[in-house]
């Protein structure tokens, strides 16, 4: 789960790490109040769940109100392109206006996880205010890492040698512990996946400050922080991705032609990667988990019916908890009440498959029935070209 920059710095500030004085605002009238409140000069950032703002236009600092008003009609009345948006973009719904802060150094810093260690990893580096992975790609050496043990947590001398790899020396060494240690309680306690300052700077006037701050929970967490749900914003979500989550569907929109439903998220994968071999294009992720029922199935057939983009479908289910006859009526079920005129190629096996396949061969449907993956994978992209 991802939250705006603001809500982001709000939770920092929390824990006592300093942020420049802001307000969010949601018309281009609050954002001219709001920089004349900072003074008139001030730096307007559109808020979206996507990094590259800057380079895109969507952060700018201006000199007087009446810029920032500009400004914001501007952001508000189109879509932000980056490239972790892709070209769809990204609709502008808040803008945050800022202090301008005179800065004298930026570094970058972060705690996120390391899936491949099962632990939290810190990382810094005295090029903040960057794409960290150019800098990791170009200078790797300037990247400082250090994986945190979960049963010692972080200690102080591992922030500080963190914060003498940057450069810090006295009393900005020391801040900058008590920043890391703060950081790294946030995370736990909030259930991060990510926490990002970037840039983090020191001031012209001595201060350490977090110019920007990026975080995202652990979805498998959220039932700990009932006000994370209220934080949550939808303008920022695919629509289909919205609608799988009321139904505890994994739903990710891709980009390709071929709606796939499959149960557990290993074999999806694997699905996606044989219709690429194969020729073919996903249009989407979707896990209907391992013991979905009738309805669940129906459900997610449908949205992947509602994606303009598919034109064929692709169901590979293995029956182990769930029964292969189950899955067929909720595919006959959603394409008869939509009345889904698309190509179905269907790959099961396990409990009750040979009911199921019965099921799906008289029931009218365009449908083929597939002996395996491979078999199933190249039906489909076929029957598409």
């Amino acid at each position: 789960m991802n939250i705006h920059e603001y809500q982001a710095k709000e939770i920092l500030s929390g824990y006592d790490i300093a942020v420049p004085r802001g307000r969010v605002c949601l018309t281009a009238d609050q954002v001219e109040r709001a920089a004349k409140m900072m003074g008139g000069h001030c730096v307007v950032k559109a808020q979206i769940y996507a990094g590259g703002r800057g380079k895109a236009g969507g952060v700018k600092v201006v000199h007087h109100p009446e810029q920032a008003q500009e400004l914001a009609k501007e952001l508000f009345a189109r879509k932000l392109v980056t490239p972790q948006t892709g070209p769809e973009g990204l609709r502008v719904r808040r803008i945050l206006v800022e202090e301008a802060v005179e800065i004298a150094r930026e570094f970058y810093l972060s705690i996120t996880l390391d899936r491949g260690a099962s632990r939290y990893i810190l990382i810094a580096s005295a090029e903040g205010g960057v794409e960290i992975e150019e800098v990791a790609a170009k200078t790797p050496d300037k990247i400082h890492k250090l994986t945190i043990d979960p049963l010692t947590g972080l200690r102080s001398y591992q922030a500080r040698k963190i914060a003498l790899a940057l450069g810090l020396t006295g009393s900005l060494c020391e801040d900058c512990v008590e920043l890391i240690l703060s950081l790294y309680r946030a995370c736990l306690e909030k259930d991060c996946a990510l926490v990002e300052v970037n840039p983090l700077v020191v001031t012209k006037a001595g201060w350490l400050m977090a110019m920007d701050a990026k975080m995202s929970f652990d979805d498998n967490a959220i039932y700990r922080h009932r006000e994370y749900p209220d934080m949550v914003d939808y303008s920022q979500l695919d629509t289909l991705e919205i609608t799988a989550g009321k139904y505890d569907l994994a739903y990710i929109k891709l980009d390709g032609t071929i709606g796939c439903l499959v149960n557990g998220a290993g074999l999806a994968m694997a699905t996606l990667d044989v219709l690429n071999e194969c020729g073919g294009k996903p249009a989407n992720f979707l896990d209907v988990g391992g013991g979905a029922s009738r309805e669940k199935v129906a459900e997610a057939f449908k949205i992947i019916l509602q994606d303009p983009d598919v034109k064929g479908i692709f169901v590979n289910i293995f029956g182990g908890i769930m029964r292969c006859d189950v899955i067929a009526q909720g595919v006959i079920e959603a394409a008869n009440e939509v009345h889904c005129p698309l190509p179905i190629v269907v790959r099961m096996d396990g409990s009750q498959v040979e009911e199921g396949k019965r099921l799906l061969t008289t029931s009218g449907l365009n449908v083929q029935c597939a002996d395996n993956l491979g078999d199933g994978a190249q039906r489909i992209v076929k029957m598409l070209g």
